[in-house]
């Protein structure tokens, strides 16, 4: 409302002033509703058919005038209704956002612009797939008129195209944060939606591969010229990122151990039509180009970032497979394809086709008849620590997981106390010494 039209209102309507913020209510006459004209500065008794505003004042403008918020409606009832709502929103939301009415869409688009830089690569890519989702299914609603019954649908549109429960509980999680994003940006998010119960996750059949097939895998190994990548794998337990982003420089033959600081990653580009722009790098995320959009990333948590010791054979693996390694400028332990441009870093994809045909060679799969996951070596390792009896300290220390609260504290884990145990691992294996 301008100040023009306050100054008339205050002037020719019953508008009595209130409390702050309390809002005021008045009926507005207009010849086109057949109200008479003012007439000695006063306007004729009659049957105003005009509609119905309520002001509530909400502030102060960039420029230091007041900001008044205007709510109309065609009855007195529904006016004051309206008014009432206003008012609360601007107590609840405070006065910068409570006169912006944003929808689920645009905040999204707004929040994913905000935590392109704060995120992982990783998250920032679920995040903005879930918010497709939450687009297409409530978008069109306003963040204040949201219920549970919205979040439910989100769920449900996800599980009827077929996806798990899973994929649904971690969408779940990312319309939470946005959100929760939005309420501590000013926005009035019903509090009942925040409190909506999350989806239930799936039940997987990952497990880990029993001990025979564990042998079997390793006899076939020799043949294979990589073959050193498989046999650390179930030796060492490091993730399929951290071993092709494993360098030369991270390998202490003589000290028997290897470094783990850094995984190979995939970063999007900035602009895919101009790659000149750069890579989407989030704020404080240490990375180090190698070629194309592959990357080496810092692990995701410090527990990530660990010394693990070799037994003698993974050592003795290791010293074959340097003697004809192909050369690569970056330095790789297990690079990838060679051609004319050179020897690339090794594509994940490829990794999971070698470690299937190993499988294969081997007469090794699932119960349920796929192969195995390149992550289910991993989960052997982490087994076969446990049977025997390694201290949990030490087994979290291996693993490099990040939830370190888990092991009853912070203790302290000698490199030796890891060489043991891995050592033990090994003959488990039946791999000599």
């Amino acid at each position: 409302m301008t100040n023009h039209e306050m100054a008339y209102t205050m002037a020719y309507t019953d508008m009595s002033r209130r409390d702050w913020r309390s809002g005021s209510l008045f009926q507005r006459c207009e010849a086109r509703f057949g109200c008479p004209p003012v007439v000695d500065g006063e306007r004729p008794a009659h049957n105003c058919k005009g509609r119905w505003f309520g002001v509530v004042e909400a502030g102060f403008t960039p420029n230091g005038t007041r900001r008044r918020i205007t709510v109309s409606a065609k009855t007195k009832s529904a006016a004051e209704r309206k008014l009432r709502d206003k008012r609360l929103e601007v107590d609840q939301a405070g006065s910068a956002n409570a006169k912006r009415t944003v929808t689920v869409a645009k905040w999204s688009g707004e929040w994913l612009g905000k935590i392109v830089t704060q995120v992982r690569p990783a998250a920032y890519d679920t995040d903005r797939a879930a918010m497709r989702w939450v687009v297409s299914t409530i978008g069109h609603k306003k963040i204040g008129d949201l219920s549970p019954a919205d979040v439910r649908q989100v769920a449900a549109a996800i599980r009827s195209d077929g996806k798990s429960t899973s994929t649904a509980l971690r969408y779940y999680g990312s319309l939470m944060r946005m959100l929760k994003a939005a309420a501590l940006d000013g926005y009035s998010v019903p509090p009942n939606v925040l409190l909506t119960e999350a989806p239930t996750a799936a039940a997987h059949d990952r497990q880990a591969l029993p001990i025979e097939q564990v042998e079997r895998i390793m006899a076939q190994l020799p043949a294979i010229p990589s073959g050193s990548r498989w046999a650390l794998a179930f030796l060492q337990g490091i993730r399929q990122a951290e071993a092709l982003g494993l360098t030369w420089d991270q390998v202490n033959l003589d000290a028997g151990a290897l470094t783990i600081s850094w995984q190979a990653k995939s970063l999007h580009y900035i602009d895919k039509s101009d790659p000149a722009k750069g890579f989407r790098i989030p704020d404080g995320y240490e990375v180090r180009h190698l070629v194309g959009a592959t990357h080496l990333v810092r692990p995701k948590s410090k527990a990530g970032w660990r010394v693990i010791p070799l037994v003698p054979w993974a050592e003795g693996a290791l010293r074959t497979w340097r003697e004809v390694a192909p050369l690569n400028p970056h330095g790789l332990v297990w690079p990838g394809r060679t051609n004319r441009s050179g020897t690339w870093p090794r594509n994940p994809a490829s990794d999971r086709d070698e470690w299937e045909r190993v499988q294969t060679a081997a007469g090794v799969a699932h119960p349920s008849g796929r192969p195995y996951l390149v992550h289910e070596i991993r989960n052997t390792t982490a087994t076969l620590l446990m049977e025997l009896r390694v201290p949990e300290s030490v087994r979290i220390a291996i693993m490099g997981h990040s939830s370190i609260a888990t092991t009853r504290g912070y203790e302290f884990v000698d490199l030796e106390q890891s060489r043991q145990a891995l050592g033990r691992v090994a003959e488990r294996l039946q791999l000599p010494g």
